[in-house]
């Protein structure tokens, strides 16, 4: 702490004596400033000790009051007046000026000099520096052997509150609490939830300070509150909480950055162990996916502890038009995210996971690279429900998700999640699953460009034909088709002749150059019809 009023006037070597502001003597002094200017305050920056002998004050009770209000209001903590120079006494007038501002004003002795004043604060602020660079090393020392240790970032969180004298809260990248201490600030910690969920959304390092109550908190919860983001690359690894009785002083500033440097550290080094550890587990995962479950399991037993087990799902994730891209066009973050939290999710349930990225089999326009997250998870585990809790409140990502599986049937699981991610991305939906895709309809996949193109070059020669000449072609041509070639009933539903229709579907023939006879060219000739009814409901 710097040095106060007080502790200036319990020096015994100055002989100071306090006449007014007795009651405000714990005011911090930053400086000690010596002037005889009637307004020095042009020159003074606030929390100075001002000394003066008076020369320029004068008698008058009003210059007097304004000498005071002039210093109180600049900021000046305290006034010293020289005796035996200018003035035997100090002016009664100068007293009841400060004791009505609240100014303490002290009595200098003339034995005491000026400078002495001056070098005892100027050493007590020394040692308040050197303390606090002390201070610092020894709790940077502390923390450090703290990170080095077992379970490294919850120690030091621990460290760190203890240092501090309050709690502080470690929360992973998706903003869920992962380390507290002591327990009994988790309540505290968990009402932070919306100011983490701000910083999420800013470049890391950002920080917060609420002054005051941090809100949410009871009454009784009057926590000075510090959140900071942790990160070494514009993106948040983790969030760092801490919450104080008073304000933290730069001491306990330095404590506080030393400990979000090496959580920093810790967690970007966490980072490169979790991409090896992905990258082992995308070679697994390939395994699996190739149909050689003996050998990853295996292997997996001696990295990860084991495959997943019982039923699985796989999962397959891409980004959509409508997720944040850079300068290139590449989907920032948004799988990277989605892989964290499921990792995170999988951690705290204790349940294992396979994780890949790959570039998809086929591009679609809106999804740069094609870069897909491909998951192997519990079937309706933490890490199944994250991942579809995160699409749904992220839409930058879609996911497909195959149909619960055994392990060994992960191939034909990944190929049903690939598909489902297909109609996802087509439909703009956010989530798919395998068995929606089974239980729906074709016809909502026949709006494709590229179906609809083949559609239109296809049934050009019959379009053109109704524009210039007699018969509709297209028309009756639909209508033999949904009765499947019986001439009287869709006749009958056009409103002609058999004879009539019978001559029209000739026509057809010779348009098209094919046979209505070929089961094939019909399938084509029905999809291309119905590809133009559900492009123009789109």
């Amino acid at each position: 702490m710097p040095p106060t009023l007080a502790s200036v006037v319990r020096n015994s070597s100055l002989h100071l004596t306090v006449l007014a502001g007795a009651d405000h003597l714990e005011r911090p002094v930053r400086w000690v400033h010596t002037s005889e200017l009637d307004d020095p305050t042009p020159f003074l920056e606030g929390g100075e000790l001002l000394l003066t002998t008076g020369i320029k004050l004068g008698t008058s009770t009003k210059s007097l009051q304004a000498y005071v209000h002039r210093l109180a209001d600049a900021g000046v903590v305290g006034l010293g007046l020289g005796v035996g120079l200018s003035h035997t006494e100090v002016p009664q007038p100068l007293v009841e000026a400060a004791a009505q501002r609240g100014l303490p004003l002290l009595r200098v002795p003339e034995p005491t000099p000026f400078i002495a004043i001056s070098k005892a604060v100027s050493a007590a602020l020394a040692a308040e520096q050197y303390e606090a660079v002390t201070t610092s090393f020894e709790a940077q020392e502390e923390l450090t052997r703290a990170a080095l240790g077992q379970n490294g970032t919850a120690a030091v969180v621990r460290r760190l509150a203890a240092r501090l004298g309050g709690w502080a809260a470690l929360y992973d990248s998706s903003g869920a609490l992962s380390v507290v201490a002591p327990d009994w600030a988790a309540r505290r910690a968990a009402r932070l939830a919306t100011e983490v969920d701000r910083l999420r959304r800013r470049p890391a390092p950002a920080s917060a300070a609420l002054q005051g109550r941090a809100p949410g908190f009871d009454t009784a919860d009057e926590d000075f509150v510090v959140v900071q983001s942790l990160g070494a690359d514009r993106r948040a690894r983790g969030f760092l909480a801490v919450g104080t009785e008073d304000r933290i002083t730069p001491t306990e500033r330095y404590v506080l950055n030393a400990a979000v440097a090496l959580l920093t550290l810790t967690l970007e080094r966490s980072r490169e162990l979790r991409h090896a550890e992905e990258r082992m587990g995308a070679a697994l995962l390939r395994l699996v996916l190739a149909g050689q479950v003996g050998t990853a399991r295996q292997v997996a037993t001696g990295l990860f502890g084991g495959l997943p087990e019982g039923t699985i799902r796989i999962l397959v994730a891409g980004a959509t038009p409508a997720g944040e891209r850079d300068d290139a066009g590449v989907p920032v973050h948004d799988l990277t995210e989605l892989a964290e939290r499921a990792e995170q999710a999988g951690g705290r349930a204790g349940e294992k996971l396979l994780v890949a990225r790959e570039p998809a089999r086929d591009v679609k326009e809106g999804t740069p690279h094609g870069e897909r997250l491909v998951l192997l998870a519990v079937d309706g585990g933490a890490v199944h429900r994250a991942c579809l809790g995160a699409v749904e409140e992220h839409e930058g990502l879609a996911i497909g998700v195959s149909a619960a599986a055994p392990v060994e049937d992960a191939g034909s699981a990944y190929a049903q999640a690939e598909r489902a991610l297909a109609v996802a991305l087509r439909g703009g939906r956010r989530s798919v699953g395998h068995e929606e895709v089974g239980a729906g309809s074709l016809l909502p996949l026949l709006g494709e460009d590229a179906v609809a193109a083949f559609a239109e070059g296809l049934l050009r020669p019959l379009r053109e034909h109704d524009r210039t000449a007699r018969g509709d072609l297209v028309a009756s041509l639909r209508a033999w088709l949904s009765r499947h070639g019986q001439w009287d009933a869709a006749a009958a539903d056009l409103g002609v002749h058999r004879h009539t229709l019978r001559y029209r579907m000739r026509r057809v023939e010779e348009l098209l150059g094919r046979s209505l006879d070929d089961t094939d060219v019909r399938m084509e000739l029905w999809l291309a019809l119905r590809s133009g009814e559900e492009s123009a409901t789109l």
